[in-house]
């Protein structure tokens, strides 16, 4: 018993073992609820199922966080609070792009559950190595912060400029490489990611992989682009691992359940790009303002994040009234 005590009690990464399984706990949970119970087979998910999808993630996220300003204390449940919501605003622009994807490949509705859901599980292990070597990092360099403020501020920039830039799938470097070096089917096998089919040279049965394999593996890699945006301006609020990480892990999951709603109607949040961009700039020259102001209590980073994604989501619905063109999936 004691023995059991001490491994649950042991310290990783700065707080309890107990605490990191809890968590992995409610994750496997909702993966399992979701995949076992709610989607056995391949159906499509409408607006008011991912609606209805989304609120229960959201809840049990903002009930996590609740704890989480119990237990570990005000100033925790802040920053869970502010970095849950950076991370959910900046993975709107990879609603976007994963509507493309799928346009692109023209995965019927009904097939894009499976790769979203596998797609999750991909995330939440680069996530983990992410987020565990920018810690070290972190601990090890303290400069390394500064970086990341001035690289956040330079992403904020960027993105500001090229709000209105339109990835282009066709010519994505990682596809083409993909379908370079892979043996790729013509068109869909139903769901399955990889099949065996003769060989169109020798008629030996060979690997196959199919566009819905493709498309998981670059949804996988925009979302690790999107990853190196998003993990330092967490870090850029706190620099607690397990802060970190669950309020990156809830975030996306209810982001990736509520894609069925926002794809239809991701045209009507042009303007939230712009509000991202300075949300990015505020966070990173946080960094460089203590040095001369002090330490910016986290109420007022959540304040000033929230204030700016409200203001970008009112007045891109404003900007886009009667618009009714979207990137919708196939």
């Amino acid at each position: 018993m004691d023995i059991i005590l001490s491994f649950f009690n042991a310290d990783f990464l700065g707080k309890p073992a107990w605490i990191w399984l809890a968590f992995i706990g409610i994750v496997v949970s909702l993966l399992a609820f979701d995949l076992g119970v709610l989607h056995k087979g391949d159906s499509e998910i409408g607006v008011r199922e991912s609606l209805l999808l989304s609120a229960g993630y959201i809840s049990v996220a903002l009930m996590f966080g609740a704890w989480v300003w119990w237990y570990l204390g005000a100033q925790s449940g802040m920053e869970y609070l502010t970095g849950f919501l950076i991370e959910k605003s900046l993975s709107m622009d990879n609603v976007f792009v994963i509507a493309l994807i799928f346009s692109y490949f023209a995965i019927p509705r009904q097939y894009q559950h499976r790769v979203l859901f596998w797609g999750i599980l991909g995330v939440i292990v680069l996530r983990a190595i992410m987020i565990g070597l920018g810690a070290t990092l972190v601990s090890q360099f303290s400069w390394i912060l500064y970086l990341f403020g001035a690289f956040l501020v330079f992403t904020g920039i960027k993105m500001w400029i090229i709000a209105d830039h339109m990835p282009d799938i066709e010519n994505n470097p990682l596809l083409k490489f993909l379908k370079k070096h892979m043996r790729v089917t013509d068109g869909l096998r139903g769901n399955a990611f990889w099949v065996n089919e003769p060989d169109p040279a020798t008629g030996k049965l060979v690997r196959f992989a199919t566009p819905l394999f493709l498309a998981l593996v670059l949804i996988e890699f925009a979302d690790l682009v999107f990853a190196v945006d998003s993990v330092p301006a967490i870090f850029a609020i706190t620099t607690d691992p397990f802060i970190v990480y669950t309020s990156n892990i809830f975030a996306i999951l209810g982001l990736r359940a509520l894609y069925f709603a926002l794809a239809a109607m991701i045209h009507r949040f042009t303007y939230l790009k712009y509000a991202l961009a300075l949300v990015l700039v505020f966070i990173g020259s946080k960094i460089f303002l203590v040095g001369i102001i002090g330490k910016i209590p986290p109420v007022v980073s959540l304040t000033v994040t929230f204030g700016l994604i409200v203001g970008g989501v009112l007045v891109s619905l404003w900007k886009t009234r009667g618009q009714s063109t979207a990137v919708e999936p196939t």
